[in-house]
């Protein structure tokens, strides 16, 4: 089943997407760049401009079989890159720093390749070059756009690389593989003071202490141990000197869950609590909750393709099934929300590499991950 891996090739596009990252929902030049590859390739059936930026190429094959999405995702981050590298991003203050370069990498090499193999494809293959994945909902703007339709997608599959795991191997989870995301904020309302004449106050600072902690017994004593979530408050404001007591406090933060009845939960639960500290401590308020990604849950009978494939191409010692959760979240929930799709990962880790996290000013990849994602992706679309 090993094919010959284009190694110069992905190597190449991987890192012109590197040298040029592009900000969510801006991503015109990578996408005309795909989109002239595509042509030249012998793609005649593109469409562009889908979810503001993304592309979408369909490859018929010889045989009788389903319609196959395989997608990518296409944005960088506003991130400064600090890695010395000759493929460093000439576009100041943008970065792939989470791997999006090498998707696009792979799928673009793969698509390449199988439009010469047309006559070893059944049914359709569609290429789904998409925007904004990180915090914009872009693979929902293209369902919104019509993605997945004509023809009607049966199944999808999309990987990502991870640095969390070592180049060669690839991850399945069935179930919940990534949580969702979501975003609250809360202004507590208080009346301003001298810092000296507290009784005069309402502080909204002691209470927002009190909030952060409160929010934590959502997990640890609202919630089922077996059914994780997380509730975090990344920002506190409030104040402007050392002497005085402000009228307001905001906090902001997210949470996270692999159960989506449990996600569908903490919204009532957190405004309870904040309803009654509120009360108990003479301040108002406002709480506003913004719901973000749903969880990321693969279908089994896809992911059973890809263990198949993994196993065959790379041997059993080098799928990781089960592998631990992730707790990223990932936008392309809403297509497996549509149809059955799973989502796996690309080990990306070397030994020079280290444990650089996503989303880092100096992550990088082992390249000789592309050429396992790249051979995942092409005899998924041939299986």
């Amino acid at each position: 089943m090993t094919q010959s891996v284009p190694t110069s090739e992905l190597a190449r596009y991987r890192r012109h997407f590197h040298a040029h990252p592009e900000l969510s929902l801006q991503e015109r030049d990578t996408a005309t760049f795909i989109e002239r590859e595509l042509r030249d390739a012998g793609f005649s059936e593109l469409r562009s401009g889908i979810g503001t930026t993304g592309i979408l190429a369909t490859l018929t094959g010889a045989k009788p079989g389903p319609v196959t999405l395989l997608r990518a995702d296409m944005d960088g981050l506003p991130v400064t890159e600090l890695n010395e590298v000759e493929y460093r991003s000439v576009n100041p203050g943008v970065m792939h720093a989470c791997g999006h370069d090498g998707h696009m990498a792979i799928l673009l090499s793969a698509a390449r390749e199988l439009i010469r193999r047309r006559d070893e494809v059944g049914g359709q293959i569609v290429f789904c070059f998409q925007p904004g994945e990180e915090g914009y909902a872009g693979n929902k703007l293209m369902i919104d756009d019509g993605a997945m339709e004509n023809p009607h997608v049966d199944r999808t599959f999309a990987l990502h690389l991870y640095t969390g795991l070592d180049a060669g191997k690839i991850g399945v989870r069935d179930h919940a593989f990534f949580p969702s995301s979501d975003r609250f904020e809360i202004e507590l309302i208080g009346k301003g003071g001298h810092g000296a004449m507290p009784q005069g106050a309402v502080d909204p600072i002691v209470a927002g202490a009190h909030l952060v902690t409160l929010l934590q017994t959502i997990a640890s004593r609202e919630i089922a141990p077996q059914a994780p979530v997380v509730v975090t408050v990344g920002s506190l404001h409030s104040g402007t000197t050392f002497n005085v007591i402000p009228e307001r406090a905001a906090l902001q933060g997210t949470v996270r869950a692999f159960d989506d009845a449990v996600r569908r939960s903490v919204p009532e639960r957190m405004e309870r609590m904040v309803a009654g500290l509120c009360a108990a401590m003479r301040l108002e308020y406002r709480f506003e909750y913004h719901w973000g990604y749903p969880p990321t849950v693969n279908n089994a009978a896809c992911n059973d393709v890809v263990r198949r494939v993994g196993r065959e191409l790379f041997g059993s010692d080098r799928v990781v099934d089960p592998h631990d959760v992730v707790m990223w979240s990932e936008d392309m929930a809403f297509m497996q929300q549509e149809r059955p799709g799973t989502y796996f990962i690309v080990g990306a880790r070397g030994a020079w590499t280290g444990m650089e996290p996503h989303h880092s000013a100096r992550f990088d990849i082992d390249e000789s991950a592309l050429g396992v994602g790249y051979q995942m992706m092409l005899n998924l679309a041939l299986s």
